[in-house]
């Protein structure tokens, strides 16, 4: 079986991060897969090793194209570059990817709201013209289900459960003290400002942003969030993108995780710090009630994901992180691939 997956960028954000874990896993099973991205201002590689055939796909920076302009000008780049007829299954991971793709199974890591009208476009029809869906929560399907009335299999994420578990955070430690990490960036879905908010009532405990790619434009959320943090007299640290070798020893080196996003379809980054042993709070959503029960604490609002984030740091749960560490393990990315080929087989 030859598949091709289609993600819209080589920088690690979770769904670059699922793509290229599947394809991979997809390999070791025996499939010939192989991934398309498009690189983004001059990349012309992932930000890790491969093991499966890549393409990448040059899309150059436009000065001052607006976000609209950027995702169509992504689709017709894409379009034109690939060769759909290569292969038996192609699997677009994205609503970039979806539109340049043609037919295509499409996975919906979440559901986005444009007002965009460009965005809005693309998004729709990345959901309704596809011919098989798959959502990595129950939650995100029920979404999807009630939105638009389509079914969709719910195949989970996989996670390298070892390489963070056999992580060494000393380094890091010795950098930042005892601090709280969170891994996503700096943007709205992110719960942002609502985490520096908690950082200003945790004082002592140094806050570090790791991450960022994103196809959007947030200078005016950034803007804000730096002049909040400001008004709030805290100075966390922001180390934007962390090299792949890096990041399992920064995860571990926490004293505890943060992921207050207001939508996700799963969480890896939250489940690679559960395989490290690091204790977990996030936002309390459907879909981290789905995945993280008796693994993380839950918060609503700022003054509560301090009250957790306090707790997290300062009272050991050694039965939390262990279920948190049973359940990083056992999603595998091989149990992954395995679904995905009874589904491919199936549609």
């Amino acid at each position: 079986m030859r598949i091709a997956l289609l993600t819209y960028s080589t920088r690690p954000r979770g769904g670059v991060v699922h793509t290229l874990a599947l394809a991979e896993a997809l390999a070791d099973l025996g499939a010939e897969a192989e991934v398309w991205a498009l690189g983004r201002g001059g990349d012309r590689r992932f930000h890790r090793r491969v093991r499966v055939p890549v393409h990448i796909v040059d899309c150059p920076d436009v000065p001052g194209e607006t976000v609209g302009e950027r995702v169509l000008r992504s689709i017709d780049l894409l379009r034109e570059a690939f060769t759909p007829s290569a292969y038996d299954v192609v699997h677009a991971q994205d609503c970039i990817t979806a539109n340049a793709a043609g037919r295509c199974v499409r996975t919906v890591h979440h559901l986005d709201h444009f007002t965009t009208p460009e965005l809005a476009a693309c998004h729709e029809r990345a959901l309704v013209e596809p011919f098989a869906h798959v959502c990595v929560s129950s939650a995100v399907a029920a979404e999807l289900a009630d939105g638009w009335g389509i079914s969709a299999s719910v195949i989970p994420n996989g996670v390298d459960a070892a390489r963070f578990a056999a992580a060494d955070g000393s380094a890091w430690r010795a950098r930042f003290g005892t601090y709280v990490l969170t891994v996503g960036g700096i943007e709205p879905r992110k719960g942002s400002l609502d985490l520096l908010e908690a950082h200003a009532l945790l004082p002592g405990y140094p806050l570090v942003v790791a991450g960022g790619e994103t196809l959007f434009d947030y200078r005016g959320y950034r803007s804000a969030w730096e002049a909040r943090a400001a008004e709030l007299g805290v100075a966390p640290v922001v180390l934007g993108a962390v090299p792949h070798d890096d990041l399992p020893g920064l995860v571990a080196g926490a004293a505890a995780f943060a992921f207050p996003s207001t939508k996700e379809g799963f969480g890896l980054a939250a489940m690679e710090a559960l395989a490290a042993g690091v204790p977990l709070v996030v936002r309390d959503l459907a879909v981290f009630r789905e995945v993280f029960t008796g693994a993380a604490l839950f918060a609503t609002d700022p003054a509560s994901l301090a009250a957790a984030l306090r707790e997290a740091v300062t009272v050991p749960s050694p039965e939390r992180v262990a279920h948190g560490k049973a359940l990083a393990a056992r999603h595998t990315w091989r149990k992954a691939a395995q679904a995905h080929l009874e589904f491919y087989r199936a549609h």
